[in-house]
């Protein structure tokens, strides 16, 4: 499969709600897009960095330079026999920068699923035909707001609600959930907001009989991530903390975490992510899918991923009427009753980009040739 050109494109689209976490609060979304143009065959891929380095230390801006100025010139005019797989080893040489990657390595990896004529869930070696779908909701103006917000959501639904918690938005918070939906699965998200410090206070986490507390500490933080998961009978589950298979095994051995979460874009893509999986999946660590406010295009490989046989629980991939008023893909991404996602047997990624759409969204394009 050679690669002939890349395009990367950046697009502007406005969320339906504000979507508020411990790291600020989002009213709309700067996506970067790539496209890898391969002897007639187009694979597109999403890039999932945030507008500002908050939630890592990539942002929009620095994805599209290192793509400009180092993945590009290393991939265009290449012929890649392994596909996505050889595509992560050929950007090794890069470090870091893993969401720029992924939005690459994912890419190829479709543009490899359509040339083989196979659905892009089968290609990364899914086996489930259908995704239990479950809920993010951010942090709101009141808790009556939330509380409505959470009573939308499991009516329409969805297996598992999750909720964004901070300091000064948890305790009371989680006890009125309780209080109101004594029996949903329902887990907390702190997005680093803690420190050990706050051991004390978050041990009354454990009144609420959460599914888990997702990063509670610092990203960087495994060991002591262990020592408050020692303290705690809430299960601790991980995410920025996790941005490799290397990471996975450390936490799972230092016993940082009962679950992990898995976000492609950051690990670098679908071969890492797969290793993430492949590590939990043998010490019997579940793990789900997390979210980063995606396009439909995203939500397909997202939902490729959640078809492997270690994604045992709710994740984030829901419907793309919750953030859009119109998404880049056709069919969108709906959910049943029931809270799942069906998975088709289209070749490739699964859903039709809308073409027309993408190209009234898009601020700036640029393409990249050998």
């Amino acid at each position: 499969m050679k690669i002939e050109a890349i395009t990367l494109r950046e697009i502007h689209m406005p969320l339906v709600h504000p979507f508020e976490t411990s790291f600020g609060r989002t009213t709309a979304r700067r996506i970067l897009l790539t496209t890898v143009h391969c002897e007639g065959v187009e694979g597109w891929g999403e890039c999932t960095a945030g507008e500002n380095p908050f939630f890592s230390e990539e942002a929009t801006d620095t994805a599209w330079w290192v793509i400009r100025e180092y993945l590009a010139p290393t991939l265009t005019g290449q012929t890649l026999l392994g596909g996505g797989r050889e595509a992560a080893f050929r950007m090794y040489g890069v470090r870091g920068h893993r969401m720029a990657k992924a939005a690459l390595e994912n890419a190829l990896w479709d543009a490899e699923a359509q040339a083989k004529n196979v659905p892009l869930w089968k290609l990364v070696g899914g086996t489930r035909r259908e995704v239990a779908s479950g809920v993010s909701i951010g942090i709101q103006g009141s808790h009556e707001e939330l509380l409505e917000k959470i009573a939308t959501e499991v009516a329409a639904g969805y297996q598992r609600i999750k909720v964004k918690v901070k300091p000064g938005w948890d305790v009371a918070v989680l006890e009125k959930i309780r209080e109101r939906f004594p029996s949903i699965l329902l887990s907390c998200d702190a997005n680093s907001a803690y420190t050990l410090d706050d051991l004390e206070h978050l041990k009354q986490f454990d009144e609420f009989r959460l599914l888990m507390i997702e990063q509670p500490l610092w990203a960087d933080e495994i060991y002591l991530h262990a020592l408050l998961q020692h303290s705690l009978a809430t299960s601790i589950c991980l995410d920025e903390s996790i941005v490799s298979a290397r990471h996975a095994l450390c936490a799972i051995e230092l016993k940082a975490c009962r679950i992990l979460n898995v976000k492609l874009g950051r690990v670098g893509g679908f071969s890492e992510a797969i290793r993430v999986h492949d590590v939990a999946l043998a010490s019997e660590i579940p793990v789900w899918c997390g979210g980063m406010l995606e396009s439909g295009l995203g939500r397909a490989h997202n939902l490729a991923l959640s078809t492997l046989p270690g994604f045992s629980l709710p994740g984030d991939v829901s419907a793309s009427a919750r953030y859009w008023k119109e998404d880049i893909i056709e069919p969108e991404v709906t959910v049943s009753p029931q809270g799942t996602i069906a998975i088709g047997d289209q070749p490739g990624r699964g859903y039709v980009l809308r073409q027309d759409l993408i190209e009234q969204l898009t601020v700036r394009k640029e393409t990249f040739r050998a």
